[in-house]
């Protein structure tokens, strides 16, 4: 098979579906990239635009709002491109809009091109996934949607470290620039190897807002708005606990990103093993270990050591990711677009509200590590929601 061909059903080659699964974690790498380093760059961000380390919390979820956007109506006025066309537009869409980041002359103006870069976000990694869940046996696709999701990973392992201290060096504005040109480089990835089916079952935006009407969708997405919102607390506020707690130099903050994406890898791995064993049943014991974690960081913030260990944990709460993405695609019937994509604004539903959550927590004056105990209570709400999630099923199979 050439690797431009447009080709039918016929599934690549392992050969091909490593490289397909490579170009879309690429993708994911820009994505992760992009969403995660401002984080570790609060400080430089506030310093640079003269405004607080709050605000900069806000730009965070300026961007989270935009996937909430953007996830669910691309999906659906998507949902008749093929998907090979839909992700180079979406890829080329959010490498303007990073560039237009690096560009922004102030604090409202990066609050807008922050949005309009999210609005991609969601729809991508959705789109992507249904891609490798469709290159392998069903009973493989969490693992290949993990695959996939490594990219996302990967940027939190090495990424956000290495866009975070080389943007210390230079400018915040230099990680935007960086997460445009990987951009670029999936949209010549996924061109050159991701052949275009033309057999590829096509969707009208009606059929896709079907999955509005299924009760499990909603619950599914609620688990992943509230239950990951405890990760996006910690982390987003991570560098300020580093400096104000700790008590470390901010060389420090590359280091703790790069522990926490040792972690996700280590999460993103375990989760699509654990749904395909467990099923929903996994769901509930990955809630449970993260409230553990998120209880436990207020303590871990003391010390040096103990906050890098605690981050590798913290890490590991992505491996609800690959489990609830796997969970939509299971219950959403004929309307796996709009599922998968809603998978991601659920997410940052967790990423908008996280932070928000942390900021007031703090603002009210209980200390940087109370993010620890509000990303707690908001996995204990996710639980809950799980628990309605799990008594339905069993209830109506």
């Amino acid at each position: 098979m050439a690797h431009t061909a447009e080709t039918g059903a016929a599934k690549p080659s392992r050969r091909f579906t490593l490289l397909i699964e490579f170009a879309l974690a690429v993708g994911g790498f820009a994505i992760g990239v992009g969403e995660f380093t401002i984080m570790g760059l609060m400080p430089n961000v506030a310093e640079a635009l003269n405004i607080t380390e709050p605000q900069v919390g806000n730009v965070i979820s300026a961007y989270a709002l935009g996937v909430v956007v953007g996830a669910p109506l691309i999906a659906v006025l998507g949902s008749h491109f093929y998907r090979r066309h839909l992700l180079l537009m979406l890829m080329a869409f959010f490498a303007l809009g990073n560039i237009a980041s690096a560009l922004a002359p102030n604090y409202p103006t990066l609050m807008v091109f922050r949005f309009i870069s999210g609005l991609p976000h969601g729809a991508y990694f959705g789109v992507a996934s249904l891609v490798a869940a469709s290159l392998v046996p069903s009973h493989k696709r969490a693992q290949a949607v993990s695959r996939v999701m490594s990219g996302l990973t990967i940027a939190m392992l090495v990424g956000n470290p290495f866009a975070t201290w080389l943007s210390q060096l230079l400018s915040w504005r230099f990680a935007f620039v960086l997460v445009g040109g990987i951009a670029v480089l999936t949209v010549i990835l996924v061109f050159l190897y991701l052949p275009l089916n033309r057999q590829e079952v096509r969707n009208s935006p009606s059929q896709e807002l079907t999955a509005l009407k299924r009760p499990q969708i909603w619950l599914t997405l609620g688990v992943g708005a509230i239950g990951f919102a405890g990760m996006f607390c910690v982390f987003s506020y991570l560098a300020p606990v580093l400096i104000n707690v700790t008590q470390v130099s901010p060389h420090w903050i590359p280091v703790a990103q790069a522990a926490f994406g040792a972690g996700a890898i280590i999460g993103n791995i375990a989760g699509g093993k654990l749904y395909d064993r467990m099923q929903l049943k996994g769901v509930g014991w990955l809630l449970v270990w993260c409230i553990a974690i998120l209880l436990l960081f207020p303590l871990a913030a003391q010390s040096l050591w103990s906050i890098l260990l605690i981050c590798v944990a913290i890490g590991t709460m992505v491996s609800l990711s690959p489990a609830l993405q796997t969970r939509l695609m299971d219950v959403a019937a004929d309307a796996q677009t709009l599922a998968a994509a809603s998978n991601h604004a659920a997410f940052n539903v967790a990423n908008a509200l996280g932070p928000w959550l942390g900021g007031v927590a703090i603002g009210a004056g209980f200390g940087w590590t109370a993010t620890g105990y509000v990303g707690a209570a908001t996995a204990v709400g996710g639980l809950i929601v799980f628990f309605f999630a799990y008594r339905q099923q069993q209830r109506h199979g």
